[in-house]
């Protein structure tokens, strides 16, 4: 399958400290890629390495078919992006920054300002002086000045920053119609997972520099986050009893005392009587739901909420 963009091996160390390392990204034409990962995980550093504004240490990076070079220049103007926060001239209005960029990427098409200006509910702000603007404003300028020019590939980080809910519902609402009206592929990065997984096609786990999971939305869909929750008396006697005498494998001891179970080929009534024959007492017995967040977690390895590079 070709990609419109795919990294092989990436790698980025600054000063001997490793950022970044190994990372394969493979995202389709004409799909939304969620980038999520906890604080520190390397989503800016791979964004600053996909986009040319650092350069790899190691490993490649390939946008339409062709390998990123220090002097790729023209794959660029392919490319809209926000890495980390926008900035903008502070004197000059909404509308002069989008009317400077667009100088800047060669591209005059006209009422395209305008058109951006509105689909980021910015019309009435276009005239403004940037620096009067408050935080979600110049986000959503940001995000003006990004697909101003129509890119094929446009690359978000954290974009919705400083947006209220309603906010942040919007920018959601406008990527997916980007994406299905105007053919854009987007790469968007996150902490929030419920913001990714509402538009995502395809999502990708990086933790520690490393990429844990790249699955398909419609893979986690069709997922099984059932599990047995087990409390008992003698964890020890009790995984023998699910490991030999069931012949289970896909268990874990969650705390000093409790057990999931994750095998979906047992049931609660089996496990009660071949723990009862064992003489194992049991406390608690019962069958719960991993949410879709329970499930990053564990690939992340962490035991509290994903937080922002």
């Amino acid at each position: 399958m070709s990609y419109i963009l795919q990294t092989n091996h990436l790698t980025k160390i600054i000063s001997g400290k490793e950022l970044v390392r190994d990372v394969n990204l493979h995202t389709k034409k004409g799909e939304i890629y969620g980038f999520l990962g906890p604080n520190g995980a390397g989503k800016t550093t791979v964004m600053k390495l996909i986009t040319n504004l650092w350069k790899p240490t190691d490993g490649t990076v390939e946008l339409f078919g062709k390998t990123l070079t220090p002097q790729s220049y023209e794959v660029l103007k392919r490319i809209g992006s926000i890495i980390e926060f926008p900035t903008f001239y502070e004197h000059m209005t909404g509308y002069e920054n989008l009317k400077l960029h667009a100088e800047y990427m060669g591209y005059y098409q006209h009422g395209s300002i305008e058109h951006a200006l509105e689909l980021l509910a910015l019309s009435d702000a276009g005239n403004m002086a940037v620096k009067q603007y408050s935080l979600g404003m110049r986000e959503r300028l940001g995000i003006a000045r990004a697909i101003l020019t129509r890119p094929e590939l446009l690359i978000l980080d954290e974009p919705t920053n400083g947006l209220d809910p309603a906010g942040m519902k919007e920018i959601r609402e406008l990527l997916k119609t980007l994406c299905a009206e105007y053919g854009i592929t987007v790469l968007i990065s996150s902490h929030l997972l419920s913001e990714i997984e509402s538009i995502a096609d395809t999502i990708g786990v990086i933790h520690h520099g490393r990429i844990q999971k790249e699955v398909s939305m419609e893979e986690i869909r069709d997922m099984s986050f059932a599990f047995i929750e087990l409390s008992v008396e003698n964890p020890k006697r009790t995984a023998y009893v699910l490991s030999e005498k069931l012949g289970l494998t896909n268990f874990k001891l969650v705390s000093e005392r409790q057990f999931r179970i994750y095998d979906s080929r047992v049931s609660t009534w089996e496990l009660s009587k071949a723990l009862a024959l064992a003489e194992v007492e049991v406390t608690a017995l019962g069958k719960k739901s991993e949410t879709l967040e329970d499930y990053f977690l564990k690939l992340t390895g962490e035991d509290r909420d994903v937080k922002a590079d």
